[in-house]
């Protein structure tokens, strides 16, 4: 198997303590960028109009694999597929970010990104509401810890 790195993320974050745990934890959320190296720059066409894309990539300070751990916030053992914690056998993240446009130069602007700077970007995918979101999706443990979420993106 063989992936390929498509760009890079351009954040204010430069370790992992600085990260949120999400990007919708700052308000207001700070603009990030998504460079795309040039080669694939035609893959971007007709990317404009859609407001939310899904972002790909690779936790690349996310040296070690921890298959059971406890939660900061919980205080049962929990399995690594049952979180999104960083310590997996392979280190893939996913962010859904609000799209702001494209640059000339291949960067797109985005919003609610959580990771460093620097980051491998794998992938584009635009989002779609009709297709990507399940409002009637429960949270198995999580759900005691949920909070209403804030909504600094609107």
């Amino acid at each position: 198997m063989q992936l390929q790195r498509i760009g890079s993320l351009i954040t204010p974050f430069e370790t992992r303590a600085q990260c949120p745990r999400n990007g919708r934890q700052i308000s207001p959320p700070p603009l990030c960028h998504a460079q795309i190296d040039e080669a694939f720059r035609p893959g971007l066409q007709g990317l404009d109009g859609f407001s939310h894309l899904i972002l790909l990539y690779w936790m690349h300070e996310a040296t070690e694999v921890a298959l059971s751990f406890i939660p900061p916030f919980d205080s049962t053992p929990r399995g690594v597929f049952a979180t999104r914690a960083p310590a997996r056998p392979n280190p893939i993240a996913l962010s859904v970010v609000r799209f702001d446009g494209m640059e000339a130069d291949g960067r797109l602007r985005v919003f609610n990104l959580d990771c460093i700077n620097g980051t491998v970007l794998l992938d584009v995918k635009p989002y779609l509401a009709t297709t990507d979101s399940e409002p009637e999706a429960s949270m198995g443990w999580l759900a005691p810890h949920a909070t209403p979420r804030a909504r600094p993106d609107r």
